[in-house]
């Protein structure tokens, strides 16, 4: 009996042992890290294998891609925290001031581990299995009193489509073994790379805008948590040292001197393991901290310690040799993210009372003494529609808003650049900066951005009102709402008898998601290419006309009305065709907007990014179908099929230029973007000149420029013909279609010095610069005195088509709102 007893207790114990064994990543994927890529639904299945082995982990699927895999955060805990992660979020949210209530001091510090938001930087995926795999496993003692005063969370993936992008490309070319050499095939990836998502953005400019499906997700739950440290883990060319904090100048001011602080206390942790084992790195270099949409920045500016790692490895495969000439192995690459994964949470555990307690000064600060000049903003509500775009942003970062306010308010007004007194109207908005969120609310509207040092990573201006462009004042003084919510009217009726026509106001992206759905549904719809009154109203040129001429549909007020009231169109009914003022709707300046079929060059030489824009706008946002054509299938195609054509930023020099102005003449329209346009330049039977710099008279005159450059200065030199993103305002010559629903003016980003000679009279300069253009953000003397007086919106007529000249990218990242509308035009407003 004894003896039984012996062996069940030993068998109870055996299994016991085998119920605590937690399989690491290459247990359960059956290879070791390094050996190969792990797809992304393997790294998602080990994920779910510990969220059901392990009692310390709560797996929490947030959202999905737009090609359907899942996105996925793993909370890892002691067993005490994870039993209570909600009181936890709570908690933390209460010392942010974002909820109401008591906080307390004693809790977790929040650590956030961010993996691959570029799909081509995959090494950092493959360590985020180890990371997790250490943080749970029973026998690491080590990482359990790190958990004792930490919550770590892991987002193994934030780019699965751009991942698998990438890796079924490497799989499909890789060699049974791994070729070194960089020139080979599989470190070459084929248009358009890894490195973006479905519709080709980059989702590490996009945590500010959330234009795109996974930043929504991804960046809405970042906010319900609001972590005291983030970690974005990237990787950079094969031939660089590993790079980490403390970031490079320039450091946007509203930076906490802590933050600054904290950052080079987890670099010195870092350096400690990364010096102990001869790994090279450098820091304070390259990667700045200013513009709001990274992975660092947005965390920064809502209060956490936001850093970026980045590895060498980008598009190295399993294995390349670098021009020192040692080999960068894709095992390498995941022990380097590993450590400094896990020196970050080391760092945090050592510090997490005060990291706890600067997290809630740094809100604090924000709620009683808000940063920056302005203390309070109101929006005027000109474009309701606009309004409501910008409420989406707001909303979607928890800044708080409202409506309506006091008469006789001093303010800088963004556009006039002067301060005037104004009345505050019941639906305009209005933002206390005596907020929470106040540090992010400065960054995103400041008129100006402050940039102590010039060389930066990215653009150097993005206010709100001026990519909305909606008129808005800075106030020095704090200002509160009347109201939580703006009024509307809403006219979406059908009043008996049935009305001759309706009409439609032409100014927002949604009258143009109203127009492409009328035009799919079969409706005819025209436009009055000039301002008309009627019914005891004034209706500016643009208006869409739906006459019932035409549209012989049984349904077709039923319809009509329906897709109004989808999309929130208030419509005028007009009983008549002769109006009060202006041409009557019979009369040859009322156009009809024919149903047009719309090609996207997409393919080698074109950029991604800016053809991706296009897309995602087709697709997602207006709701009408676009035909993606390869740039190198252009001189076979049969270009009568489509009606419009559009070239997006790239090199079209093996595009057959006969054939292209053949159909144009034909009644083709063609819609040239940035290098798209340039490239047209004195190319024959199109009219575009560059403009040309004028020269100064004294030639003999000897500058600072004429003098010997010193070598350590390059970078400085460099700057004087840089433009890295500049806000110019752009005259608009709004008679014109291409500038319909649009004031006299526009507020345009710059990314080059593209700037062209006026149109002749075969053409039409819809959009031009005067000299004094520059609005905010940094530009070099010589580009700067280059962009003066020119043309950067044209339209010239060809036989029976025409060709659009776009200098800059009005879709840029798909936030700046106000040019979509611009764009819009070109597609279906513009004609012969």
């Amino acid at each position: 009996m004894r003896r039984y007893l012996t062996l069940v207790l030993t068998f109870c114990f055996c299994i016991s042992a085998q119920a605590q064994k937690i399989q690491s990543p290459a247990e359960f994927l059956g290879y070791r890290l390094g050996e190969q890529f792990t797809p992304h639904y393997r790294i998602a299945d080990y994920f779910k294998y510990i969220a059901q082995s392990s009692k310390n982990v709560k797996l929490q699927q947030y959202g999905s891609t737009n090609e359907g895999r899942p996105l996925l955060a793993m909370f890892i805990a002691s067993g005490e925290n994870i039993n209570r992660l909600e009181d936890i979020r709570k908690n933390n949210l209460r010392l942010a001031g974002i909820e109401s209530g008591a906080a307390s001091a004693l809790t977790p510090a929040i650590v956030w581990l961010s993996y691959n938001v570029h799909g081509n930087e995959p090494s950092s995926s493959e360590a985020a299995m180890q990371t997790l795999f250490d943080l749970v496993d029973p026998a690491n003692t080590q990482t359990k009193e790190y958990l004792k005063n930490t919550v770590v969370v892991i987002d193994p993936c934030l780019n699965p489509d751009g991942r698998e992008r990438y890796i079924n490309f490497y799989n499909s070319v890789r060699e049974l073994a791994p070729d070194a050499n960089s020139a080979s095939r599989e470190h070459m990836e084929p248009w358009p790379g890894g490195r973006v998502n479905h519709y080709y953005f980059d989702l590490n400019r996009d945590w500010a805008w959330q234009t795109q499906k996974e930043s929504q997700a991804r960046v809405g739950f970042y906010n319900q948590w609001l972590p005291q440290v983030h970690v974005d883990f990237h990787e950079q060319g094969v031939n660089a040292p590993y790079y980490f904090a403390p970031a490079a100048e320039p450091f946007h001011k509203v930076i906490s001197k802590w933050q600054r602080e904290f950052q080079t206390t987890i670099g010195k942790n870092n350096a400690k393991y990364f010096d102990k084992n001869g790994w090279m790195y450098f820091t304070k270099e390259e990667f700045d901290l200013l513009y709001p949409s990274y992975g660092d920045t947005y965390p920064l500016y809502n209060g956490s310690i936001g850093m970026t790692y980045e590895q060498a490895g980008i598009s190295a495969g399993l294995a390349v040799i670098k021009h020192d000439g040692d080999t960068l192995t894709l095992a390498d690459r995941i022990l380097h993210h590993y450590t400094t994964g896990m020196s970050t949470v080391e760092t945090a555990s050592a510090n997490a009372p005060k990291l706890i307690a600067e997290f809630k000064k740094f809100f604090d600060i924000s709620v009683s003494e808000p940063p920056g000049e302005y203390k309070g903003y109101v929006v005027k509500n000109d474009n309701p529609d606009n309004i409501k775009a910008l409420a989406g942003v707001l909303d979607r970062n928890g800044i708080k808003y409202g409506f309506g306010g006091p008469k006789g308010v001093s303010g800088y007004n963004y556009f006039t650049n002067k301060t005037e007194t104004f009345n505050v109207d019941p639906n305009d908005m209005v933002i206390d900066a005596h907020q929470p969120k106040a540090v992010l609310l400065n960054v995103l509207f400041e008129p100006k951005t402050f940039v102590a040092d010039s060389n930066t990573y990215d653009i150097t201006a993005w206010a709100m009102p001026y990519a909305y462009g909606l008129k808005a004042y800075g106030l020095k003084q704090s200002i509160k709402p009347e109201t939580a919510k703006m009024t509307f009217a809403n006219e979406v009726k059908l009043l008996p008898p049935a009305p001759y026509a309706y009409v439609c106001e032409w100014r927002s992206m949604q009258d143009v998601q109203f127009l492409a759905a009328l035009l799919k549904a079969g409706i005819k719809v025209r436009y009055s290419e000039k301002p008309f009154e009627a019914v005891g109203r004034q209706f500016a040129a643009g208006s869409l006309i739906i006459a019932r001429a035409g549209n012989r549909q049984p349904d077709f007020d039923e319809l009509v009305l329906h897709l109004a009231s989808q999309f929130n169109r208030p419509l005028s009914n007009l009983y008549s065709g002769f109006v009060d003022k202006g041409n009557d709707l019979g009369s040859s300046s009322i156009r009809y907007i024919s149903k047009p079929n719309i090609m996207l060059v997409a393919g080698d030489g074109i950029s991604s990014a800016a053809m991706g824009e296009v897309w995602q706008l087709f697709e997602q946002q207006i709701g009408y179908p676009v035909t993606v054509v390869r740039v190198q299938d252009l001189g076979r195609i049969r270009m009568s099929d489509f009606d419009v054509a559009i070239f997006p930023d790239g090199n079209y020099n093996s595009v057959p230029n006969d054939k292209l102005l053949n159909w144009v003449n034909e009644g083709g329209k063609l819609i040239a973007m940035e290098n798209g346009a340039s490239g047209l330049i004195d190319k024959k039977g199109f009219l575009l000149k560059n403009k040309e710099e004028k020269k100064d008279d004294k030639a003999d005159k000897k500058s600072a420029d004429d003098l010997p450059k010193a070598y350590d200065n390059r970078d400085r030199e460099s700057l004087k013909n840089s433009i890295p993103g500049a806000i110019y305002k752009v005259n608009i010559d709004n008679t014109h279609p291409l500038g319909f629903g649009l004031p006299d003016f526009y507020y345009t980003l710059k990314l080059n010095d593209e700037l062209f000679e006026f149109l002749g009279d075969d053409g039409w300069n819809v959009g031009t610069i005067s000299k004094d253009a520059y609005v905010t953000g940094f530009v070099g003397q010589k580009t700067k005195a280059k962009l003066s007086k020119g043309m950067v919106l044209g339209v010239q007529n060809a036989g029976h088509g025409s060709i659009i000249y776009m200098a800059d990218d009005p879709l840029f990242r798909s936030f700046w709102q106000n040019g979509k509308l611009l764009f819009s035009n070109a597609v279906f407003m513009v004609g012969k």
